[in-house]
Parts: C-alpha cells; structure tokens; sequence
C-alpha cells in the first residue's frame, strides 16, 4: 500500500517512491552481496525520502539509488521544525550516522503536500553548477619557495584507530583538532605541483590533490581513485587515502574564507574526507574541515569525499 506514489523533479515524474528502504538498509541492499536478493539488477533505481544532518541544519531529500550508484534527486521545502524533530528522535547512539530515515509525520507531510500533484514549488532539484573555484591557482614553484626548515615524516601505512587512540594521535603530532587540541597547527609549507590540479607540502614532503573526489561509500571512493591511478593522474599512478595524520595536517585552527579549517588553495567542495583507516569495532574513519574534527561513521551512504595523496620519498 502507498507503494506506487509519484513525485515530480524539474520535468522528471518519479515513480514509486520506496517507504521502506532508508540509509541503513541502502549499505545491505546496494552495496554488499549479502542484500543483492532485492535488485533484480545493476540498472535498476529505487527511490526514497531521507534527513541529510551533514550540514549546519537537517534537509530533507530524495535519494536515486541502485547497485554502485547514490545520486540526491532533490530537496524538499518541508518545515524545519518538523525535520529537526526527526533528528532529535535518532537518540545519542546515531551521533556519528548523520543520514536518517524519514519518521511517519514527515511521511504523512508529504504524501499530503508535495507527492500525487502536490505543490511541486516545494521540490528543489540538486543541480549541480560548473563554477570555476577560486584556489589561489598561483603557487610559488619550489625553486621560488626554497624550504630549509624539518620535514616531519608522517605515517603512510593504512591502519586501525580505538576510540581511546585518537586523542593520542593528535597530541602527538600538535596537529590542531577543535575538540582534542584546539590550540594546535601544522605549519605547511605549500609550492605548486608539476599540474594545476595538484600542489606540494615541503614540510611533510607530501603532493595533494587540491580538489578531490565526489561523496560517496567507501567502496566508491576506492574506484575512483583506481581510475585516477589507471589514467595517471598529474602523471602519476600512485595516490591513495591519506592517513589520519596526513589528513590532520592540512587542518587549519581558524576558518577560511570558504567556511573550512584549510588552507584556501584546497577546494571547498570536499568539507570531510575519508582516511586509511578503520575503527574498531567498525566504521571508517574521517577528518572534517568543516567542524575541524576527526570522527567515524559507516563509510557507506552518504559516505564521504576523497582528497588523495601520494609521498615525495
């Protein structure tokens, strides 16, 4: 029952809208084997409605998905209110999932004011706008910009981080984190890469995507970044995740003018990103220039953004 409503995005009517699937059940269904018995195959969509609690205030949304594929249709005008108190229900134990099912009260407001020729003014498609960003494109060289100063050598390897590490980690290295060292910093030492796209940190002697890649599982950003190996990306074959405290290293302990802890010759577009690491006893890893934190989540859907990297020596 109320398997087959529609809802219209931009000049596409989409049709039926999937109550019960939600972000959880999308890990299991999408991109595990262990829940393919629900996909007839790797071609199909289903739809749904789900809170996005990423940003500094809850959205709702409509999620396109399908094996390998996660795509937000649009956003729904629905009344804060209403959504923040979906939120407030999830309880302490979601605080680091932040992508939730829809309650029956966001259920019932929809069915009445927006699906079956509802006000679709109330419908905002996720358009997505080639701007050109500015990321302060010119860099010294390092013939320009010599550097005599330490390099510190931070760790490469992939690993496993316990709760009860992290702090650790970040006094350690005096990395700055706004919760565990709030009075820390790295002070990089940037010059231009041998491409536009990629740029060097003489002090951790390590070349970093200034962009990065689009949100996604974990498995996702895994993809891509083969393909950038594949086709070389600025030449090389050799980027992968950074380690947390590669990634920390970049946190800058004041805001840009983009509204994150980094420098400004880094994109804005890629706020948290995920590491090399994993968390006992489950979840990934990330680091979040937006709320200058390290923290762990699923890694499955909304997942995270990928900022790669590969070392000098």
């Amino acid at each position: 029952m109320g398997m087959f409503h529609k809802v219209q995005v931009g000049e596409k009517v989409i049709s039926p809208i999937d109550w019960e699937m939600n972000p959880d059940l999308s890990f299991g269904t999408f991109e595990s084997w262990g829940g393919r018995e629900r996909v007839r195959n790797n071609n199909e969509r289903v739809y749904y409605f789900f809170v996005d609690n990423w940003g500094e205030e809850p959205k709702l949304c409509l999620m396109e998905r399908g094996v390998k594929h996660a795509k937000i249709m649009a956003e729904i005008v629905a009344p804060l209110e209403m959504i923040k108190k979906c939120v407030e229900m999830q309880g302490r134990s979601a605080i680091f999932e932040k992508s939730y099912a829809i309650n029956d009260q966001l259920k019932e407001w929809l069915i009445s004011n927006v699906l079956d020729g509802g006000d679709n003014n109330l419908v905002v498609p996720r358009v997505t706008l080639n701007i050109q960003e500015d990321m302060g494109q010119d860099l010294p060289s390092a013939s320009q910009k010599t550097y005599s100063g330490e390099v510190i050598h931070l760790p490469a390897e992939p690993g496993i981080i316990n709760d009860g590490e992290i702090a650790g980690i970040i006094e350690k290295w005096g990395f700055f984190e706004a919760e565990y060292n709030p009075e820390g910093r790295c002070i990089n030492e940037f010059v231009a890469g041998n491409d536009s796209s990629v740029l060097i940190d003489q002090k951790t002697s390590l070349m970093w995507q200034r962009g990065g890649l689009d949100i996604g599982s974990i498995r996702a950003i895994q993809r891509g970044m083969s393909e950038l190996n594949e086709h070389g990306f600025a030449g090389f074959n050799d980027w992968r995740l950074p380690t947390m405290e590669e990634a920390l290293s970049l946190m800058d302990p004041q805001k840009n003018q983009k509204g994150i802890y980094l420098s400004s010759v880094f994109s804005k577009e890629q706020p948290f990103i995920f590491v090399a690491a994993q968390r006992k006893p489950g979840g990934y890893w990330f680091v979040d220039y937006k709320q200058g934190k390290a923290f762990w989540a699923s890694g499955t859907i909304p997942g995270g953004f990928g900022r790669l990297v590969r070392s000098l020596c």
